[in-house]
C-alpha cells in the first residue's frame, strides 16, 4: 500500500480575498480521492517539525524572526503570504509531511506528500510561496538513512528550483535536476547540477522526449540510491502561471514515465504535488489527482 501524507491543516490557511495562491487544492485532492476508493487507512498524518530539529540547517536568525512574525514587509512580500501563527503551523507540518515521504517511501517504494516542492526556499529567505525548502530537508533525513549514499531531486514543476538548487551547491550527495519554463520565475535562476529550460508553448510530444531523456540520464550519470519527484501541475495547458500547453493525458504520462523509470532502476520514490494555479480550484485537483492515477493505478 502505497502511503499518502495529508494533514488537514494543508488548505487551512485563511488568506486575503483574490490571493493568488489556490489554498483548498490540497482539501480538494483529499476528497476526491477519498471518492475514488482510497482507504482512510492509506492516508498518513504527519506531525509538525519543532524549529530545533532544523535550526543546524537552515538559517537560524531567519528561522526565529517566521516563528515570531518579525520578518520585515519586503520578506514577506518575498514569501507571498501574509504572516499568521496558522502560516507557521501549516509551514513545518506540510515540510514535514515531505520528510515523512521520504521515510516511507524507502519502506514502502513509493509515498506521496500532498503537499511539498517548497523548492523557491532558500538558506536564508523564503520566495514564491516558499518559506522552508522541503526537498533540501527530505534529502538530508534520507543522507542519514543506512544504504543512502546519494538522492536525486527530480523537479519537473514549471518554476526553477531554484532555492534546492542553491542549498545543494557544492554537495555530490543531493543531485538536483530541473526541467523548466525558461522565461518564467524566477527569472534569475540557480545552477542546478542538471538544468533543462525549456521555451513557452511547448507541447506534449516534445516535453515527454525531453523528460524521458533528462531522467534517464540523470539515473545513469549519477547513479542515486533514491529519488524525490516534484510533480507540479503548473505544466498544464490551463495553468495560469505556467506558459506550457501539456494537455491532461501528457501529464498523466508524465508521472507513469517517472515512475517507470524509477521502478527500472529499482529506486524509492517520494514525490510531492509541487505548483498549480489555475483559480478554478476543481479543474486544478483534477491536473493533480494525475500523480495520484500514475503513482496507484487509480
Amino acid at each position: 500500500m502505497i502511503p499518502l501524507i495529508y494533514h488537514p491543516i494543508y488548505s487551512q490557511l485563511v488568506l486575503p480575498e483574490g490571493h493568488r495562491f489556490p489554498i483548498g487544492k490540497y482539501q480538494g485532492l483529499y476528497e476526491k480521492l477519498c471518492h475514488h476508493g482510497v482507504a482512510p487507512l492509506q492516508f498518513v498524518r504527519p506531525k509538525a517539525l519543532t524549529l530545533a530539529q532544523i535550526s543546524g540547517v537552515l538559517c537560524p536568525a531567519y528561522l526565529k524572526h517566521f516563528v515570531a512574525g518579525t520578518l520585515d514587509g519586503v520578506a514577506i512580500r518575498r514569501i507571498g503570504f501574509p504572516w499568521s501563527e496558522q502560516l507557521v503551523t501549516r509551514t513545518f507540518t506540510a515540510v514535514a509531511g515531505t520528510i515523512l515521504a521520504g521515510v516511507l517511501a524507502l519502506e514502502e517504494g513509493r509515498a506521496i506528500n500532498l503537499s511539498g516542492g517548497y523548492h523557491h526556499a532558500f538558506y536564508n529567505y523564503g520566495s514564491g510561496f516558499c518559506i522552508i525548502n522541503d526537498l533540501y530537508l527530505c534529502a538530508l533525513n534520507l543522507l542519514a538513512r543506512p544504504g543512502i549514499q546519494r538522492v536525486l531531486i527530480f523537479d519537473c514543476d514549471v518554476h526553477q528550483g531554484d532555492g534546492t538548487a542553491s542549498l545543494a551547491q557544492g554537495r555530490d550527495d543531493i543531485v538536483t535536476v530541473s526541467i523548466h519554463g525558461e522565461k518564467n520565475f524566477p527569472f534569475h535562476k540557480q545552477a542546478s547540477d542538471l538544468d533543462v529550460p525549456l521555451p513557452k508553448g511547448v507541447g506534449d510530444d516534445e516535453y515527454l522526449s525531453c523528460v524521458d531523456r533528462t531522467l534517464a540520464r540523470a539515473i545513469a550519470e549519477f547513479r542515486p540510491d533514491v529519488v524525490i519527484y516534484d510533480a507540479g501541475a503548473d505544466i498544464h495547458c490551463d495553468d495560469e502561471l505556467g506558459h506550457f500547453e501539456i494537455s491532461d493525458e501528457g501529464v498523466l504520462a508524465r508521472d507513469r514515465l517517472v515512475f517507470a523509470h524509477c521502478d527500472r532502476a529499482g529506486l524509492p520514490v517520494a514525490a510531492v504535488m509541487g505548483g498549480g494555479y489555475q483559480r478554478n480550484v476543481p479543474a486544478l485537483v483534477n491536473v493533480h489527482f494525475l500523480l495520484f492515477k500514475a503513482a496507484l493505478g487509480l
